[in-house]
């Protein structure tokens, strides 16, 4: 037992785990991506049905006690980063300036870059959930809630941009991040933020209603090519 407890020391990094929740937000994160990382593992080895709370406490160097008190069940466990971008990008939001199109481009940037920085175990989460159905449609559930998050963001900041709008366009930036990100897991490509920040700037934004004149002014000697691409990300595309 006086081994358990040291061990679970060492485990957060200095941190007691069963104090963790007063524990600095830096080193709460690494604890409970560390533990995630050791569930995917025993989930990848053993199969995801087979494998107990209690294996994956051992396997982390935590108590099961210690584990309910970071995770609700092993389903939570597999999108448990999810949560911490999920925080992230919604901070991010709340303190956002300028254009609001940008900014949930910004967001999914921050979100897709969050996942680059923990590639291997990104790949391993795409490997189990895509055996596993009831973590396919949690996954789903996941990805609305990004969408959600940045249509009520779009909403506040452009009251009077139609509906419809929002809702197309955060639709299309989660598929967007979504398709690159699945492309990387699984070795198709190596594509990084330059390329969906590109694809990005390619989706339409809200469009003005028909009748409505927009006005642009531009000095006389910008490249014609930056003056479509800039028209492209404020009107979307021409």
């Amino acid at each position: 037992m006086w081994a358990r407890c040291r061990d679970e020391a060492r485990y957060g990094w200095g941190v007691s785990s069963d104090d963790v929740s007063s524990a600095r937000s830096d080193d709460v994160a690494r604890f409970r991506l560390a533990v995630v990382d050791q569930a995917l593992r025993l989930f990848a080895d053993k199969g995801y049905e087979s494998t107990t709370v209690d294996e994956i406490a051992e396997a982390a160097g935590i108590s099961r006690r210690t584990f309910f008190r970071q995770f609700r069940s092993k389903e939570d466990v597999v999108f448990a980063d999810h949560e911490a971008q999920l925080a992230r990008a919604r901070a991010y939001l709340d303190a956002a300036q300028g254009d609001p199109w940008d900014a949930v481009c910004e967001a999914v940037v921050g979100v897709f870059e969050g996942f680059t920085r923990t590639r291997e175990l990104a790949a391993r989460r795409y490997r189990v959930v895509r055996q596993v159905p009831a973590l396919r449609d949690r996954e789903i559930v996941t990805v609305f809630r990004y969408e959600r998050l940045f249509t009520d963001y779009l909403r506040s900041a452009l009251p009077r941009t139609p509906d419809l709008a929002l809702i197309q366009f955060t639709a299309a930036v989660t598929a967007t991040h979504n398709y690159l990100l699945r492309r990387m897991v699984r070795g198709e490509s190596d594509g990084g933020v330059a390329d969906l920040r590109a694809a990005l700037a390619g989706i339409g934004r809200g469009r003005a209603t028909s009748g409505e004149m927009v006005v642009a002014v531009f000095p006389r000697d910008m490249p014609p090519a930056q003056v479509t691409e800039f028209l492209g990300r404020r009107l979307g595309n021409l």
